[in-house]
């Protein structure tokens, strides 16, 4: 079955008759199920993150979803942090010679027999119910494509849902209602779906975009071509800005160049010549300003912010001669290979106080590692505000103060019972880390 041990996915949305799913309605947190379950491509591209790559599909083999397959294009270093994984075998691999995203992405939809494509990042974690949310609305004859909510670095608050580009580029909340003309819905390219005869009719991801905004030409080119798209709020993944050749651990950028390069493109893409300059020092005011803040914070001086300028200037005549692709050719099919057959095991939940945590995720981790998707709650007598991370053995855990707030609009005390404050992060759950309830 899709969901496998019941899974009943829902999707969430608004009327969006230029390009955006219809309303679905509020069915309630299991929402209806899906009655088909077509063949699911998730594709992740990797460079300069083993680690990080490894953790990623330790956490996509927890997916609920039937059937699916798993496509790595990575790096050397990549592949061999995930080739001694249970089902390393059972993943289609290809090596990534050139650190350009669209490329690896195109290569990786070439590898792909899914009839529906999810992309995900190398630093990010689907929730266990992801796939099951994500391909819902694409069950649909009249829907192309499909984004998700995204979650920040503390686990819990939302980094990006729910937004919309225009032809500048830019990224905003989407207005409720019809969408204005000219608005996409924008695609998160950590969360994301796709049909594949789609993506190969639009001819793929264009690889002169090869970091930052080629999600978004995407977006904008579904658009154009009268296709719809929906946002699956319960689609959920976890993502955390990890370091990069192109930005630090703490997100201060190394390069603006890439940016100089997309934005330039992006522009002579999809907007009016008569907005290519204005956006283009909008652009460089928006960034120095960034970099300014980042010297005021002690976190750069003048000489590298003269030297990220220079960058982004080169960027952006690189991004003006660069021709306008037309698409390249996606190759037919090959055969569909599922990463697992069997219906993924129930969920586990484990809890107790903070000076336990010893003896539980140890127990946790034995959990993850029979193929649970493991949930562990440790709560130290505090007020402590709670944030969550998948381990790198697999294990969803979730810490803070039994009185402290889980959602950031929660009231910073609350008198809670160890037992009743369990329960409400359990219900909080339900529909994304489990498809019904446990209690």
């Amino acid at each position: 079955m899709c969901g496998g041990r019941g899974a009943r996915p829902q999707v969430l949305g608004t009327q969006q008759p230029r390009g955006r799913a219809a309303d679905r309605g509020d069915a309630g947190r299991d929402g209806g199920a899906v009655t088909e379950c077509p063949p699911v491509s998730v594709i992740v591209v990797s460079h300069g993150r083993p680690t990080l790559l490894r953790r990623a599909l330790i956490g996509i083999g927890q997916l609920f979803y039937r059937p699916f397959e798993l496509v790595v294009v990575a790096d050397d270093a990549g592949l061999a942090a995930i080739a001694d994984l249970p089902l390393a075998a059972r993943i289609k691999t290809a090596r990534q010679e050139v650190a350009n995203i669209s490329g690896a992405r195109n290569r990786g939809v070439d590898l792909a027999g899914g009839d529906i494509l999810a992309f995900i990042d190398d630093d990010a974690v689907p929730e266990p119910t992801w796939l099951n949310h994500l391909v819902s609305p694409l069950t649909e004859t009249d829907c192309a494509a499909v984004t998700g909510t995204v979650l920040g670095r503390n686990g819990i608050s939302v980094q990006w849902a729910d937004r919309v580009v225009d032809a500048r580029g830019r990224a905003f909340r989407a207005p409720k209602g019809d969408l204005p003309e000219g608005l996409a819905v924008k695609l998160e390219g950590t969360n994301m779906g796709i049909r594949r005869e789609v993506l190969a009719a639009l001819g793929g991801f264009d690889e002169g975009f090869r970091f930052y905004l080629e999600e978004t030409d995407l977006a904008y080119r579904l658009m154009k071509a009268g296709h719809v798209t929906a946002f699956a709020q319960l689609a959920t993944v976890h993502h955390g800005f990890a370091e990069s050749v192109r930005r630090r651990t703490d997100r201060v950028p190394l390069s603006l160049w890439d940016i100089g390069v997309s934005s330039a493109l992006y522009l002579r893409k999809h907007a009016p010549p008569e907005w290519v300059e204005p956006a283009l020092e909008a652009l460089r005011q928006e960034q120095t300003a960034r970099l300014a803040r980042w010297r005021s914070a002690g976190r750069l001086d003048e000489a590298e912010i003269q030297m990220l300028l220079t960058g982004l200037e080169d960027g952006i005549v690189t991004g003006r001669g660069l021709p306008l692709a037309t698409g390249r050719a996606i190759v037919a099919s090959p055969p569909f290979q599922p990463l697992v057959q069997a219906e993924p095991p129930p969920p586990v939940v484990l809890s107790g106080r903070w000076f336990s945590r010893t003896r539980l995720q140890r127990q946790a981790r034995s959990s993850a590692a029979q193929g649970h998707s493991t949930s562990l709650f440790l709560l130290g007598h505090t007020v402590r505000a709670h944030s969550v991370r998948f381990t790198e053995d697999g294990v969803w855990q979730q810490s803070g103060g039994l009185f402290g707030p889980s959602r950031r609009d929660q009231a910073r005390f609350t008198n809670w019972t160890f037992r009743g404050r369990i329960a409400q992060e359990v219900t909080r759950l339900e529909g994304i880390r489990w498809t019904a309830s446990l209690r």
